[in-house]
């Protein structure tokens, strides 16, 4: 993603949720400084994975299991966002790609996103301007993993596109080549969310309507 295409958007997207650009550049940088040589995953590895493939991105919906009912997992690479790992983990499938800010989903969670780390998973870890603690706390128990950011990207702190955990993984997808996406376990219109998912959600189904081809 050039970020002076996705940047317009991202103040927009700041602007409509009173965010705080400030707190996400501190936060990179605060992700950055975890990073070293042993434990940042390669981008030719993600682009192996995605090139010319097709891909499954799971969000974390509720109707995600009925989804997941009637995948041939064979047929695709695996890209599962934040909580949809560990219901993925769960029924025994280790995703080749976890996009996460470690933020919105629970400490058992978290482990299973850790395990399928060790397993080989290639975690992509999000930093924005309220999760530093969750960085600090589980961070250095990453074998490896991407940072990213959704703030203007620099060293290797990246920004592939999107905002929250689900849309992150269309636009990952999206920009290492993917031949089709497949989307699992999104609802958009959840009814049974609070006020800012919901928004949330407004944005995802936005942003991935602007941009898939």
């Amino acid at each position: 993603m050039d970020f002076a295409t996705w940047e317009p958007i991202y103040e927009r997207i700041l602007e409509d949720f009173g965010f705080d650009r400030e707190g996400d550049e501190k936060a990179a940088l605060f992700l950055s400084r975890m990073l070293t040589e042993e434990n940042t995953a390669s981008l030719s590895k993600l682009r192996a994975l995605i090139s010319g493939k097709p891909v499954l991105v799971c969000g974390n919906a509720p109707r995600l299991r009925d989804d997941l009912s009637e995948i041939n997992f064979s047929d695709f690479t695996v890209i599962a966002a934040d909580g949809a790992a560990a219901v993925l983990i769960d029924m025994g499938i280790i995703p080749e790609v976890i996009c996460t800010d470690l933020d919105g989903n629970s400490e058992a969670d978290i482990e299973k996103e850790i395990l399928a780390c060790e397993m080989g998973s290639i975690v992509l870890i999000h930093a924005h301007g309220d999760n530093i603690d969750k960085l600090e706390k589980y961070v250095p128990r990453f074998k490896r993993f991407i940072a990213t950011t959704q703030a203007r990207p620099f060293d290797k702190v990246y920004n592939f596109g999107g905002f929250s955990d689900g849309d992150r993984c269309f636009f990952v997808a999206r920009e290492f080549g993917a031949k089709k996406i497949r989307l699992v376990g999104f609802d958009f219109e959840d009814s049974d969310v609070n006020p800012i998912k919901k928004k949330k959600l407004k944005w995802a189904k936005k942003l991935i309507g602007i941009y898939d081809s």
